[in-house]
């Protein structure tokens, strides 16, 4: 099947193979309205317990000629934690996990990006939670990148990172009569990322 190119399109804007654009290097803000910030835990030995931060911002500067120059800053509302069960998030917000009053943000500021493969990156930086500050690397893939009908230049990348919850404080449990605990250390957090290029 062909590909179809508007008749005004500029053909220097676009990979012939991909019909992505060529070059998104710039500065970049998050769209809130079309990312996902998940989050999942194994519940009660059995389970998987999925949910999402629904208030976050964001902002990148890419730079495909050099990686390394690119950087990446996102600040998350612990508050804003929804699983779908009101009773488990307000527990998610108390001290025991999140204590939303006290900390009201998660912060992840990249210190360093390297490509890795052609559309994937490692972006490695500092996760703040509960006021400890500890260094991640996240693989994050570049999904696609277009003018939207805007006329806006988009980019979407897709990522995620298994941590230990407990490596920041985050220690509450309940040991189940059966063995094991009630939450699982490990948790995982991803990505689905839509970006914006800033005029």
């Amino acid at each position: 099947m062909g590909r179809h190119r508007a008749p005004d399109a500029d053909p220097t804007d676009f990979d012939a193979a991909t019909s992505a654009l060529v070059d998104v290097s710039g500065d970049y803000e998050i769209d809130a309205a079309h990312t996902r910030i998940g989050i999942r835990a194994r519940h009660a030995m059995v389970t998987t317990v999925r949910g999402s931060f629904t208030e976050f911002a964001g902002t990148a500067h890419l730079d495909t000629a050099h990686p390394p120059a690119s950087r990446v800053t996102l600040r998350i509302r612990t508050a804003s934690i929804d699983t779908g069960q009101p009773d488990r998030d307000a527990h998610l917000r108390s001290p025991d996990f999140l204590d939303v009053e006290t900390y009201p943000e998660i912060v992840f500021v990249s210190t360093d990006v390297e490509q890795v493969e052609a559309d994937v990156y490692t972006v490695s930086g500092d996760l703040t939670i509960r006021g400890t500050t500890r260094p991640v690397s996240v693989d994050f893939t570049l999904t696609g990148s277009a003018k939207d009908p805007f006329g806006q230049t988009r980019v979407g990348f897709e990522g995620a990172v298994a941590i230990k919850r407990s490596d920041w404080g985050l220690t509450w449990n309940t040991p189940l009569d059966t063995g094991g605990v009630l939450v699982s250390d490990r948790i995982q957090i991803e990505f689905d990322v839509s970006a914006v290029r800033v005029a």
